[in-house]
């Protein structure tokens, strides 16, 4: 296997002969920037729009949280954004056993965790068993198994990992990216108190200066509601060169600017107080534009690269025990369907995303063409549809207020939810109500904090306390681009029923074809599978999908060191944050 990385062999094995860091080398082919032309120093700035949950790695779930953030998602291996490929990382090469069960990878050496200790292959395996001790709760969890039967990680010697799979896995190598967190932090807790030791450790009152990263970065600071400063992890650079030998990151650190919503992001970018930014409408757009136009700002802006490979959707509670009335509902999946099709997309596309998105109607991003069904059924919306199939639920009569009743005269209404501050899904949460509402259908929209919307979401058992959540996922396989904590009824984000048990033979359906799927190392027989899954899918309706922002990335020329136009795109963004260096 030939790997495009190293490029630099000689000097991994001179660093390697003198007991050096074995150095990974990021090759010139990923930045615009000519070799030489970067600079030390400086700081990136950019936002989010929800402060942070913790700093724990095995018990956060949201996109953009800080582990992934400081570690920046290194694993054993990573893909090349410029073929797509599997390619070394923490690891400098690796052998497949012939039956295709075990994968053994070796280790780069030399490298520290950022306060000086070696990162070596117990951290893995610590890391692997808080990560799949369910009392822990890890959104990881269901990536370690496959029909139920755990994947097996352990160490043959400290620079030597075993990987045995249960079953062949067409996404071996992506369980295999996982991010290692320390032994010698992590593991004495975890022996002595267990998983609820490792809850308690990291929240955001801890001392910023106890959180050990092996990424780019480390915490300089973090005051609540306001900032995360990052700082350059020293280790970092001394196993991560560009192809002159140059440390990476280029940066001294990063600076995370938390906003109250998406309107106050976008004029933090245009007044220069954030370096990147993702505009989703096309009033977004133009105001960048004409900012640029009239030179107030010196930015960077590619239009519609791409579909974004995010998904937003509409999901109900099935579990509502001590609301039969609403649990009964929820789990129809004609109910579901009458709700997809109360779903304008073409109008979340036009008044949300201002023309410049895609619809969406099963798990598959558009983004991964290949792999969308176009036969998969599709509940365009449809008032008359709608109310036809609410009709043969039996709601035929509407009350003195207009809303449909059943024969009993319960009122068909609900509660949504979504996260304050995002803007977009409260518009598109308020379009749904309002179309909904034309037909005798009352959803009583209340935008409520993010860290709230996901404690609900994640709650558990057979009673839980919502009704339905309009939301978004990102991030996925691209082996196999079904959720392995989404699609089986045991799953952590098997969001509308957290029973633990499949409730719809369609979902045990589901959940057999997610693992056949997975198995399949053969891909024209994956994706007949994948086909297979977005038409029962689409019928089961178990979320409701709406539609998505195009990816029109944009960055002030302050910063240097993007991807090639030829490599941006949604799956890999517009840089990586190692390359990345402030040009002015």
């Amino acid at each position: 296997m030939k790997h495009p990385w190293l490029v630099l062999a000689a000097l991994t094995a001179l660093g390697a002969g003198l007991g050096q860091a074995q150095v990974q080398v990021y090759p010139q082919k990923w930045t615009v920037a000519k070799p030489g032309e970067a600079k030390r120093g400086g700081v990136l700035r950019t936002s989010v729009i929800s402060d942070f949950r913790t700093f724990n790695p095995f018990i956060t779930a949201e996109a953009g949280n800080v582990p992934d953030t400081i570690s920046g998602l290194h694993g054993l291996v990573q893909r090349d954004p410029s073929n797509g490929e599997w390619i070394p990382d923490m690891a400098t090469s690796w052998t497949i056993s012939p039956n295709k069960l075990e994968i053994t990878f070796k280790i780069r050496r030399g490298m520290k965790w950022s306060d000086g200790q070696a990162i070596t292959a117990d951290d893995w395996v610590t890391t692997f068993k808080i990560h799949t001790d369910e009392k822990v709760g890890s959104n990881s969890y269901d990536s370690f198994f496959i029909d139920g039967k755990p994947v097996k990680v352990s160490k043959v010697d400290d620079y030597t990992l075993k990987i045995t799979y249960p079953k062949t896995d067409a996404e071996a190598f992506a369980v295999a990216s996982y991010t290692p967190w320390p032994d010698h932090i992590f593991g004495p807790v975890y022996q002595k108190e267990g998983a609820e030791g490792i809850k308690k450790m990291w929240g955001l009152n801890a001392k910023v200066s106890d959180i050990v990263s092996p990424g780019p970065w480390v915490i300089g600071s973090y005051t609540p509601g306001e900032r995360l400063v990052l700082k350059r992890n020293p280790y970092f650079g001394e196993w991560n060169k560009d192809e002159a030998g140059n440390p990476l990151p280029y940066l001294d650190g990063q600076e995370i600017l938390i906003v109250k919503d998406t309107n106050a992001q976008l004029a933090a970018f245009l007044s220069g107080q954030i370096d990147l930014y993702s505009p989703s409408t096309v009033d977004q757009i133009s105001q960048v534009r004409k900012a640029v136009q009239d030179n107030k700002l010196d930015a960077t802006i590619k239009v519609n690269i791409s579909p974004n490979a995010t998904s937003q959707f509409i999901v109900f509670d099935w579990n509502k025990k001590s609301d039969p009335f609403k649990q009964e509902l929820f789990r129809s999946a004609k109910f579901r369907q009458a709700m997809s099709h109360l779903v304008n997309r073409q109008a979340v596309i036009d008044v949300v995303y201002g023309g410049f998105g895609t619809p969406t109607y099963t798990s598959i991003y558009p983004v991964l063409k290949d792999w969308v069904n176009p036969a998969a059924p599709k509940y365009d919306f449809d008032p008359k549809k709608a109310t036809q199939l609410l009709t043969e639920l039996g709601f035929t009569k509407k009350d003195n207020e207009g809303y449909l009743v059943n024969a009993q005269g319960k009122r068909l209404e609900f509660n949504l939810a979504t996260n304050a501050g995002n803007n977009q899904r409260e518009q598109m949460a308020r379009l749904f109500a309002d179309e909904a509402k034309k037909v005798g259908v009352k959803v009583n929209f209340n935008p409520i904090d993010f860290n709230t919307l996901v404690g609900q979401l994640q709650s558990k058992g057979d009673d839980r306390p919502w009704d339905a959540i309009l939301i978004g996922l990102s991030g996925g396989g691209l082996d196999w681009p079904f959720g392995s904590n989404v699609v089986p009824c045991t799953g952590s984000l098997h969001m509308y029923n957290t029973s633990g048990k499949c409730i719809d033979p369609r979902e045990t359906q589901l959940s057999a074809l997610y693992s056949r799927g997975r198995t399949e190392l053969d891909l024209a027989k994956r994706k007949e599978i994948g086909n297979q899954m977005q038409v029962i899918e689409a019928q089961l309706q178990p979320i409701v999908y709406i539609a998505g922002p195009n990816y029109h990335p944009a960055w002030n020329n302050r910063v240097g060191g993007q991807f090639p136009d030829k490599l941006i795109n949604a799956l890999y963004g517009s840089r990586t944050t190692e390359l990345t260096y402030i040009a002015k």
